[in-house]
């Protein structure tokens, strides 16, 4: 069994939620499904191993100061796949 990660609630009001995650090596979120269109910038480089509804696992990386976005609906564990601790930062768009 792994370690879950760390979620700090930063910000929740009327139009976003902003938390920061923060995961041991080996940590991951759990299975979850977005509910909301959300943003994800990284505070480290993060070797993130997601698992997909599928089964399948795939490894993707995501440097430093850099940022994606995504839909709601998206459904994943997010595992942290390094010997390093990661970090990221979530805004959920309401």
């Amino acid at each position: 069994m792994r370690p879950t990660c760390t979620a700090t609630l930063l910000v929740d009001d009327e139009r976003v939620r902003v938390q920061r995650f923060d995961f041991v090596p080996g940590a991951e979120t759990g299975w979850h499904r977005h509910g909301m269109d959300y943003v994800i910038t990284a505070i480290t480089d993060c070797h993130m191993q997601l698992q997909d509804p599928d089964g399948s696992t795939r490894d993707v990386l995501v440097p430093a100061g850099s940022a994606y976005r995504r839909s709601l609906g998206v459904e994943h564990n997010v595992i942290n796949g390094a010997d390093t601790p990661m970090s990221f930062v979530e805004i959920e768009l309401k």
